[in-house]
């Protein structure tokens, strides 16, 4: 490809192309996309069970736990974790409701959501949802204060 543009056009559309990321600009109620340790917030962000939210297009899986899972959701031969999934869901919605949520990614996993450490009003997702016993410890560390 150099040879049909030349190596200084070549460097100029690099150098565009990493100008132009580093000035993209986040809808609000979406998260930006991030690396695993980048810090990305969500304004709106919207409950989908115990353990998975969605910010704008972007599911977020919190990290180091595992919800007890909605009716149909549980694949054949899985062991899901026991527990009343209507209680967690509205647990981590009442939690999250009305306010910005912090995210640190720390993995993607093998759906496709980011994995996270979620905060809201400076309280941590998943060691809330743990303490209240909505979730157990699963997948990742999670220390908890």
């Amino acid at each position: 490809m150099i040879g049909r543009y030349g190596p200084v056009t070549m460097i100029g559309l690099a150098a565009g192309a990493t100008l132009g990321l580093g000035l993209t600009q986040v809808p609000v109620g979406q998260v930006s996309a991030a690396k695993p340790s980048d810090d990305v917030g969500c304004t709106d962000p919207r409950v989908v069970d115990g353990d998975t939210l969605r910010c704008g297009a972007t599911r977020i899986r919190l990290s180091g736990i595992d919800a007890p899972e909605l009716p149909g959701h549980c694949a054949r031969g899985r062991t899901c974790t026991p527990g009343d999934p209507f209680a967690s869901t509205d647990n981590l919605r009442a939690l999250v409701s009305g306010a910005r949520m912090t995210c640190r990614q720390t993995d993607t996993d093998r759906y496709g959501r980011t994995v996270a450490r979620c905060s809201v009003r400076g309280r941590d997702l998943s060691c809330a949802q743990v303490a209240g016993g909505f979730a157990v410890r699963r997948y990742a560390p999670l220390s908890c204060p």
